[in-house]
């Protein structure tokens, strides 16, 4: 029997994750390679909508029937990653009747489920809805947490043999005789550490086949081969509010522009977004102006975001593709399709194969498709399981209601917990050890924290996309450092020892720095006064500003002797300044 073909993946988004998990499901060995954590792009910068479809079945048809497929199947496989929210599409007075018809219609034609509301029902399903909008389209969008879902594929693919290298950069394509052989990374020995693979440095793995899922920068990954990938990034800004100001996604029913949807997800409702082409997609950050674009004019369709409280802004790029021959200039014209490049058919060179566009609600079609390109390749018959078989996490989840009985969860802290376990809640909340809230805002218990280390390692940002702690109101203001104590001394699952203060401190500080660039650009009002108090709190209570007074200029042995001592630090009284 030959043995199984190696296929290394590079990118950790939901299209690289859904590959390898797809791959490795049909006995294929299959490498992941991702240059941060996984969700690291595009994914991880996304506003969390479940496609029904209807924001394209006017526009790109192809694309919304997709969407309706892959909706459904999400529903099925990753039920503990989706909240059916359900979507309505609002007409305001100033807003085209023949589009909001057209908008009916396309749905229809689509297969999308659709039901028009009067003003009076859409705000009984939303009474915060502004008084003015006329009527609604009702459509089955859904919320995802793309995180809990990158992660689920990633521990599929990991329990079916795939090896998967976070923190490791691609560095160069190996190209032998005019054929890829495989790369070179370079892994970070920082504090973002992985749990596999060598800690540090260079490495060069071999493969029968690459995969190109790098979304918006499968560009670079084709120049390092001599090949052109011309991807268009395209920049969209979303703003992450302090409450759910709506349960059900709330789009604007006209033709797509910017500001026009906000997505209830977990604790917070996101607005989106903007749409604007750009050259790089590392270089441009989401800007003042973006930020009150959006609060402005969503504000038109609910009234109380004008008050709110924003807690953080976040740009993404989206991977848009289109063939050479097309040139669309407006960026909001290229269709959301995906592409399959086959660079031995396209460029005359084998042992690489690009996927490019698409969104994340299709991302387990497009692995599927990659999937099967492969497979025919070398021959591997195996046939495409990952539309039945549930994700991790996801199994018999109708049975989530009996956890929270046996556990007795019937608190919000309780829920919440099982609704981000789904199935494994059995496995990671049956603990002998106390079980505290760690982070108060999303409610993440020790139980899950500490699971979360035995999966990730010391990276803290890789416990925070696997639990959502410090994605609450406070950012990690009241939490972070809760974090880090759970992190110091826990078990590294390398089984090199327990972490130690170092590597907690460093990746403590990484934690915050990723909390910080997102609130930036939210700085006004009640926000910046919660900002502010985390700055105190850390400065005062932990020396997070590395005031000189760090313990070497100070005796803190005079403080700990009590007023018996006849001196203490700096010469101050009995009890000091």
């Amino acid at each position: 029997m030959a043995p199984a073909p190696h296929v290394l993946v590079v990118g950790g988004g939901s299209t690289g994750v859904g590959v390898a998990r797809d791959l490795a499901m049909r006995g294929v060995d299959v490498t992941l390679v991702e240059q941060g954590n996984l969700t690291h792009g595009t994914t991880g910068r996304m506003h969390g909508l479940l496609h029904s479809g209807g924001r394209y079945a006017v526009a790109d048809p192809a694309s919304a029937e997709e969407c309706i497929t892959e909706n459904r199947v999400l529903r099925d496989i990753a039920a503990h990653c989706v909240e059916e929210t359900g979507g309505l599409f609002v007409k305001r007075p100033e807003d085209s009747e023949a589009y909001f018809q057209e908008k009916l219609e396309g749905c229809a034609d689509c297969g999308i489920p659709a039901e028009v509301l009067s003003g009076a029902e859409a705000r009984e399903v939303e009474p915060h809805l502004a008084k003015d909008v006329e009527k609604a389209i009702r459509v089955p969008d859904g919320a995802v947490d793309p995180f809990r879902l990158v992660v689920a594929n990633a521990a599929s693919a990991q329990e079916h043999g795939a090896r998967i290298e976070t923190h490791s950069t691609v560095t160069d394509l190996l190209v032998e005789s005019g054929e890829v052989v495989g790369v070179e990374i370079e892994h970070d020995s920082g504090a973002g550490k992985r749990v596999h693979g060598t800690e540090g440095g260079t490495e060069e793995i071999r493969a029968d086949h690459v995969v190109n899922a790098t979304g918006a920068w499968a560009g670079r990954i084709g120049d390092m081969a001599g090949v052109d990938i011309a991807v268009r990034p395209s920049k969209g800004v979303m703003t992450i509010m302090n409450t759910r100001q709506v349960d059900t996604v709330i789009n604007r029913c006209r033709p797509k522009g910017d500001a026009d949807i906000v997505v209830p997800h977990e604790t917070t409702a996101i607005l989106g977004t903007t749409d604007e082409e750009v050259d790089d997609p590392e270089d441009y950050p989401e800007e003042q102006w973006e930020v009150d674009m959006m609060i402005d004019t969503l504000s038109e369709l609910i009234p109380m975001l004008a008050d709110a409280r924003t807690i953080r802004s976040f740009w993404g790029v989206r991977p848009l593709y289109e063939p050479p021959d097309v040139g669309s200039e407006d960026p909001t014209d290229i269709t959301r399709d995906y592409f399959l490049l086959d660079h031995e058919d396209r460029d005359d060179l084998p042992g690489m194969t690009s996927i490019v566009g698409g969104k994340f609600t299709t991302y387990r079609m497009m692995a599927e498709e990659i999937s099967d390109h492969v497979c025919a390749k070398f021959g591997v018959r195996a046939d495409c399981e990952t539309a039945d078989v549930p994700l991790p996490g996801s199994e018999e989840f109708s049975v989530l209601r009996e956890y929270m009985d046996e556990f007795g969860l019937r608190s919000p802290i309780g829920r919440r917990s099982v609704e981000r376990l789904g199935s494994r809640a059995d496995e990671v909340l049956k603990t002998d050890r106390p079980n505290p809230v760690v982070c108060d805002c999303e409610g993440v218990t020790r139980a899950e924290v500490g699971d979360a280390i035995s999966q990730s390692g010391s990276d803290l940002n890789a416990v925070r996309i696997r639990t959502r702690a410090s994605m609450g109101n406070c950012q990690g203001g009241f939490c972070s450092h809760r974090l880090a104590n759970e992190l110091h001394g826990a078990d590294d699952p390398t089984g090199d020892g327990n972490f130690d203060e170092a590597t907690t401190r460093a990746a403590w500080d990484e934690l915050l720095q990723e909390r910080w660039k997102g609130q930036r650009h939210a700085l006004w009002g009640e926000q910046l006064s919660q900002a502010m108090l985390n700055y105190a709190l850390h400065a005062t209570t932990q020396n997070r500003d590395r005031d000189p007074a760090d313990g070497e200029s100070v005796d803190f042995d005079a403080f700990d002797a009590g007023p018996e001592r006849d001196a203490v630090a700096d010469g101050g009284g009995e009890h000091g300044d």
